[in-house]
């Protein structure tokens, strides 16, 4: 009898244990729910204050030395007519000389390929690098110039950098989580509530992109150098208790 009674106390003081363990994790759940998760965007228009530019010249001869003289030339007038235009010798590189041997291909009344020696060409490149933005701009729109000096030039579009862009993606960060905050205690309100503490944040990438323009983001991070105007932006995800 008194064994009985033991094994029904035991098994009454389990029920209200597990009732009590019930209702905090059914509590618990309740509390990680009442979450609020929002995002916020920082945005930044800005100008470049780096240009990166450069051009390619070459030089075909049968005579190899022949050719490394007409381009070595070349590089001589190209570095000139560039210091000329007011480029610090300093910022004018030159790359090494690469040499190609080039062939002729055709067929035989047998149908069989033949390959025959058409001479070499070299090949080099210049590359500038400057905070001038417009001088350099201006100089990459004239480069015929250097052309009706009677070298076989060749102009590639400059690319934009900024230097500054630490300061930016600072400000974009202040910015955006400004906004998410504004964002979640605007949410808590309407609801009847107020914001808890700050349980999360996350940072998206930065995408930097031509204004108005069409391009898309990259999971990775967009970075246009096509544009000598940018904009920028960053996203913040938040997430706050709320009470």
């Amino acid at each position: 009898m008194n064994r009985n009674i033991i094994a029904i106390a035991i098994a009454s003081l389990g029920f209200v244990i597990g009732l009590a363990l019930l209702g905090n994790a059914i509590k618990n759940r309740n509390k990680s729910e009442n979450t609020i998760s929002v995002t916020g965007l920082g945005t930044k228009k800005f100008t470049s204050d780096l240009i990166a530019w450069s051009g390619n010249f070459s030089r075909n001869s049968f005579e190899l030395k022949s050719a490394y003289d007409e381009l070595a030339n070349d590089k001589k007038i190209i570095e000139n007519y560039l210091i000329s235009k007011g480029i610090p010798k300093n910022e004018i590189v030159f790359s090494a000389v690469d040499i190609q041997k080039q062939f002729n291909y055709s067929t035989d009344i047998n149908g069989r390929s033949q390959q025959s020696f058409a001479g070499y060409q070299l090949s080099q490149t210049v590359s500038l690098e400057s905070k001038n933005v417009a001088k350099i701009e201006n100089l990459s729109r004239n480069i015929t110039e250097i052309i009706n000096l009677g070298i076989e030039f060749t102009s590639s579009p400059p690319n934009y950098f900024y230097t500054k862009l630490a300061d930016v993606k600072q400000q974009m960060i202040a910015d955006a989580t400004k906004d998410a905050k504004q964002r979640a205690e605007k949410i808590a309100e309407n609801a009847g509530s107020s914001l808890g503490n700050l349980k999360k944040a996350t940072m998206g990438v930065t995408q930097i992109t031509a204004p108005n323009s069409t391009e898309e983001y990259s999971y990775g991070g967009t970075f246009n150098t096509a544009s000598k105007d940018k904009e920028a932006s960053i996203t913040i995800k938040l997430e706050y208790q709320v009470n």
